[in-house]
């Protein structure tokens, strides 16, 4: 995460209806501390793992659209204005527009053509994810409660794909080998890949698009059982795949997200 590339993703944050209980939940899932901003950042949450930071989020106001709680994935843009216009103009929308967060940064969130919100974030002094987990010889190191995937679900994949080349430069993806009911995109053909894309026009139609994250957990069974403990919720559960286990779940107030063990 200290060097991006534009496109990659450098932050999430977390818009919530209850900030005291998404700080409580998430420190006591994955022992992260909470830093509120002052006025200025409208209380802006900055959650850190071991110091660093990890991720963000944002209480609801009153008079902004009241739409579940859920977390974005930002992409990193050397010009967030020019990226919001490129989008705007390759069939996506301008959800906030461009506006600049004190010295940290200019941010910006869109929505893709296939209705993905995704934000833009253009580093001033602060860069982003500031610890993550990376592998090394098929193990993760720095993994439990860090960022360590970011999955774009589409309906309209190729289409997304397209968007997403034309719009934050992805020119180094990987398609990896169809398979029945399965089309996979990478955002880089090498390590580190950082996240993907899948074809989600297989799923029921009732089945949730858009940008995901994945938080690492050393034990994914025990977080589980621990987001079912803190009030959450299972969406899908616990099961071992070709890269870790994984599940799906949802936070005490709805938003959703992956927890990811080691690589097998």
């Amino acid at each position: 995460m200290t060097h991006p590339k534009a496109g990659d993703p450098v932050w999430v944050d977390i818009y919530t209806a209850d900030p005291d209980r998404t700080i409580a939940f998430y420190g006591e899932l994955f022992g992260w501390t909470a830093e509120r901003g002052g006025p200025e950042f409208g209380g802006y949450i900055t959650f850190r793992k071991n110091g660093k930071a990890v991720a963000g989020g944002m209480g609801k106001m009153p008079d902004s659209p009241q739409g579940p709680d859920q977390w974005t994935v930002y992409l990193a843009s050397p010009d967030a204005r020019a990226t919001a216009d490129k989008a705007a103009a390759h069939g996506g929308t301008i959800v906030v527009p461009p506006m600049e967060v004190g010295d940290l940064g200019v941010m910006a969130v869109l929505g893709d053509p296939g209705e993905a919100g995704v934000g833009i974030w253009q580093a001033g002094t602060f860069p982003g994810i500031e610890t993550a987990a990376i592998v090394n010889d098929g193990k993760w190191r720095d993994h439990d409660g860090a960022p360590s995937w970011f999955e774009l679900h589409s309906r309209r994949y190729e289409t997304a794909l397209d968007f997403y080349r034309d719009v934050f430069g992805w020119d180094d993806t990987l398609a990896m080998p169809e398979q029945p009911g399965f089309r996979y995109t990478t955002i880089h053909s090498t390590s580190p890949m950082l996240g993907g894309v899948m074809d989600a026009s297989v799923l029921p139609e009732d089945a949730p698009a858009g940008w995901t994250v994945y938080f690492g957990a050393d034990d994914v069974d025990k977080a589980v059982a621990k987001v079912v403990e803190l009030g959450g919720t299972i969406l899908a559960p616990a099961e071992d795949t070709p890269y870790g286990r994984m599940a799906s779940v949802a936070d005490a107030t709805g938003a959703r997200f992956h927890l990811g063990g080691d690589v097998v």
